[in-house]
C-alpha cells in the first residue's frame, strides 16, 4: 500500500465520509484515519449496557441533505418519518406538534402555528439553498464571492418587500419575543423556545435564537426521522459509499499531526509514528482542535490564531440512556405515542430558567429533555419486552464549576430522572442500566472541543460567512493544501453532511483549476 495520497482526511465523522466518498468518486486516491475504533465519529450507535443500544449524541434524523443521499446512492432504512413532537404536561394534557399543525391548543394558536411555520418555513428554505453552497467572503473583490452575495440579496428581495423586511427584523431576534408575541400556550411557547437552543449555550432570550431555529428546520422543514440501527446505521451507508468509491478508511489510528513544511500541508503523522504524504490534507476535527493542536499555532498568523483560540464552543448538552424493563405509564399517553419525540419544556420561561444556571458553571436543577424511545418501533435496539429510552439534556455545561466527577454525573443523572418522573412515575422502578454522557465525556471519547456537537456556537459572529472565523469561511484554512470539513464549518452541525460536500467541492474545483 503507497504511503502517498491525493487526499488524507482527518476523521471519519459523517462529514468526512461524505467528503471522502466524493472525492473518491471524482478519481481522488483518499485516505481516511480514524482515532476510534468504528466510523461515524459521534454519528455512532452505542452498546451501553448488555443488549442495549442507542445513538450516541444526535438520535433523530432531521438535517440530512436530499442532495448527498442521491448523489452517493444511499441506502437508507428509516423506522419512522415525519416523527411527531409530544410537548408533555404533568397533568397529562399533552401538545402534539406536526411539521405543519399543532394540536391541543386553541384555535387562535392553531392558526397562528400555521402562519408561524409557514412563514419560518420559508425563511428555512431560503437559508437552505445557501447551506449546500461554499459561502462567499466579506469585503474581497472576487467576481464569485460578489455574484454570490449579490444573488443573495436578490432572493431576500424576491420574499417580498414585507417578508423582506420581517425576514431582517428576526434574523438576530430571539425566539422568546417572537413566541409570546405570537401565542397563548405555555407548553407550545415551550416546545418552539426548545427547538430554537437545543445544542447551543443560548437561551430563548438569547440573541439570534429564532436564527438558530431556522437552521433547525432547513433540513428538511423541521420533518424528523429515525434510522434503522440507530445513527451509526447513516455513517455504515456513508462509510460504504466511500469505499465503494475506492478511498480507504483506517480505524484506530489517531492523528498525531498535520505536517506542514515552507507553509504547506505535506501529509499526517499517526500515534503509532505511522506517516502518510499528500498535499491536500481534511480535517473532520472542529477548528480548535485542527489547528491549535494538529497543526499547531506556530504555522497561523497569529491574529488567525487568536481568533480560532476564542471560538465560542461550549458544550452544554448531555446525553441520557436508560435500559428499561418495560415501557413507562406517561398519564395522556397512548403506547403509540411512544415512537414519537417526547418533549419536557413547560414553557419559554421554564426554558431560560433551565439555562440561567448554566451561565455561572452549573447544572440545570430542572432540565429540559428531549426523549425518544428508539427500541419501540426498532426492536434490534432491545432484548425482546425490553426498552431503550434515548435523551438530550439542557443545560449541563462544559465548564462545570464543581468539575464533572463521578459524584457530581451521578447527581446530575438523578435530577434528570427525577424531572422525567415527574411525567412517568414509575420510570425509576423500570431502569435496570444507565448512562450518562456529559460534555466532558462527549469531548473525550469523540474528540470534540469542549464537547460541543456544533464544534462551534452558531451565533450570527460564527454563522455564514463568518464560520468559524473570518479568513476561514470557504474550507481552506491559511496554510496552503488544509481545508475543514466539519461542523465548525459552513453551515454547522447536524447529521447534514452539507460541510462534508461543500468542502470536497471546493477541492474539486481547485483540483480542477490546477
Amino acid at each position: 500500500m503507497t504511503d502517498n495520497y491525493d487526499a488524507i482526511v482527518v476523521g471519519a465523522g459523517h462529514n468526512g465520509l461524505v467528503c471522502s466518498a466524493l472525492l473518491a468518486k471524482a478519481g481522488m486516491n483518499v485516505l481516511v484515519l480514524e482515532a476510534n475504533a468504528q466510523v461515524g465519529g459521534a454519528a455512532v450507535t452505542r452498546e451501553f449496557a448488555d443488549g442495549y443500544s442507542t445513538s450516541a449524541c444526535a438520535h433523530l434524523l432531521y438535517q440530512l441533505q436530499p442532495e448527498i443521499r442521491k448523489e452517493l446512492k444511499l441506502s437508507l432504512q428509516l423506522t419512522a418519518e415525519d416523527v411527531a413532537t409530544i410537548a408533555l404536561a404533568e397533568d397529562g394534557q399533552h401538545l402534539r406538534i406536526s411539521a405543519d399543525a399543532v394540536e391541543g391548543v386553541s384555535d387562535e394558536d392553531a392558526e397562528q402555528y400555521a402562519r408561524f411555520r409557514k412563514r419560518m418555513t420559508r425563511f428555512a428554505d431560503l437559508l437552505r439553498t445557501y447551506f449546500n453552497k461554499r459561502p462567499p467572503r466579506l469585503g474581497t473583490k472576487n467576481f464569485k464571492d460578489l455574484l454570490t452575495l449579490a444573488q443573495l440579496g436578490f432572493d431576500i428581495r424576491r420574499l417580498g418587500k414585507d417578508e423582506m423586511q420581517e425576514f431582517l427584523r428576526l434574523i438576530g431576534m430571539n425566539m422568546h419575543d417572537e413566541v409570546t408575541e405570537r401565542f397563548e400556550s405555555p407548553l407550545l411557547k415551550g416546545a418552539i423556545s426548545f427547538d430554537s437552543v437545543l445544542g447551543t449555550h443560548l437561551g430563548p432570550r438569547s440573541p439570534n435564537t429564532i436564527m438558530t431555529y431556522l437552521y433547525r428546520q432547513a433540513g428538511d422543514h423541521g420533518r424528523v426521522a429515525v434510522p434503522q440501527g440507530g445513527m451509526g446505521s447513516v455513517s455504515e451507508a456513508l462509510a460504504h459509499a466511500a469505499r465503494s468509491a475506492g478511498a480507504t478508511i483506517r480505524t484506530g489510528i489517531p492523528v498525531k499531526r498535520i505536517v506542514i513544511d515552507n507553509g504547506r500541508v505535506t501529509g499526517v503523522e499517526t500515534e503509532s509514528g505511522e506517516a502518510f504524504s499528500s498535499y491536500t490534507v481534511i480535517s473532520n476535527a472542529d477548528p480548535k482542535r485542527t489547528v491549535m493542536d494538529l497543526v499547531g499555532a506556530k504555522h497561523v498568523e497569529t491574529g488567525f490564531g487568536r481568533r480560532i483560540h476564542h471560538l465560542r464552543a461550549r458544550g452544554n448538552a448531555a446525553k441520557l440512556h436508560l435500559a428499561l424493563d418495560g415501557l413507562p405509564s406517561i398519564e395522556g399517553l397512548n403506547k403509540r405515542d411512544f415512537g414519537e419525540r417526547l418533549v419536557i419544556a413547560g414553557d419559554e420561561h421554564y426554558v431560560e430558567r433551565a439555562f440561567n444556571p448554566a451561565k455561572y458553571g452549573e447544572c440545570s436543577p430542572e432540565p429540559v429533555v428531549e426523549m425518544t424511545f428508539p427500541s419501540f418501533r426498532d426492536e434490534s435496539l432491545a432484548p425482546t419486552g425490553k426498552h431503550v429510552m434515548s435523551a438530550i439534556v439542557q443545560y449541563a455545561p462544559y465548564n462545570l464549576k464543581a468539575g464533572w466527577d463521578d459524584a457530581a454525573r451521578e447527581a446530575f443523572k438523578q435530577t434528570v430522572i427525577k424531572t422525567i418522573a415527574k411525567y412517568a412515575p414509575d420510570i425509576e422502578q423500570r431502569i435496570t442500566a444507565s448512562e450518562l454522557l456529559t460534555p466532558a465525556d462527549i469531548e473525550r471519547e469523540f474528540h470534540i472541543t469542549g464537547g460541543h456537537w456544533h464544534h462551534a456556537e452558531l451565533t450570527l459572529d460564527q454563522f455564514l460567512f463568518v464560520r468559524p472565523v473570518n479568513g476561514a469561511s470557504q474550507y481552506a484554512l491559511p496554510v496552503d493544501g488544509l481545508f475543514l470539513c466539519g461542523a465548525g464549518a459552513h453551515p454547522g452541525g447536524g447529521v447534514s453532511g452539507a460541510a462534508g460536500r461543500n468542502a470536497a467541492r471546493t477541492i474539486l474545483r481547485r483540483e480542477k483549476a490546477a
